[in-house]
């Protein structure tokens, strides 16, 4: 028989278990939002949108092969440049996309700081990436890369050129370079990158007939 406290005695504090609530998990669409306007200010920082052209097509490419199609259609055709979304010819702007997709295998020559490639570098490509397209300066080469001849007119060689080059990374099992600007790029991102390139190029030219 328990024995009661004698009058006056305090009284036994009793043990609740209280749990604490879990930590509200954060909300996804405010974490990508936050994320992607960081990543809009960097690239904004870095230079990479100096330019939204007029009059672009904005063509999205998923792969490589998606991308060749569009510019073997615009070469077989009476292609034009969509003014003022361009200043290049159309055989400059091929070799231009041929160079980019040489220098991923044997290396850029210039590229940027690793500084600059892990921070504002890296802001931009995820930005493209979200975005499902590129846009960038239509008229800037790549640094160290030998100027593009405007007085160029056998479209014939620079599709040539193009094409070799879209076989050879499709065929290259090594390594591939840092990107002067995005840095080191697997090999799924930089067939991404070399599309979103095409599309923005190929972007600013049509065809008639």
């Amino acid at each position: 028989m328990a024995v009661p406290p004698p009058p006056g005695a305090p009284k036994a504090a009793t043990s609740k278990a209280t749990h604490p609530s879990p930590p509200a998990a954060p909300d996804r669409r405010a974490f990508l939002a936050i994320g992607t306007g960081v990543a809009l200010a960097a690239a904004g920082a870095a230079g990479y949108f100096l330019l939204q052209p007029d009059n672009d097509r904005q063509l999205v490419f998923a792969t490589l092969h998606d991308a060749m199609r569009e510019a073997e259609r615009l070469n077989a055709a009476s292609v034009h440049a969509l003014e003022p979304a361009t200043a290049w010819t159309w055989a400059q702007t091929l070799v231009h996309c041929a160079q980019s997709i040489e220098y991923s295998l044997q290396g850029f020559p210039l590229p940027k700081s690793a500084l600059f490639q892990n921070t504002l570098g890296a802001a931009a490509f995820k930005v493209f990436t979200l975005q499902g397209r590129m846009s960038h300066n239509l008229a800037e080469p790549i640094p160290g890369a030998p100027a593009l001849d405007a007085q160029a007119t056998d479209t014939s060689a620079a599709m040539a050129r193009l094409r070799q080059a879209v076989q050879d990374f499709a065929i290259h099992t090594g390594a591939l370079q840092p990107h002067f600007a995005y840095g080191a790029l697997s090999r799924s991102q930089y067939e991404q990158a070399h599309a979103m390139h095409l599309a923005n190029h190929l972007s600013a030219f049509d065809g008639r007939g």
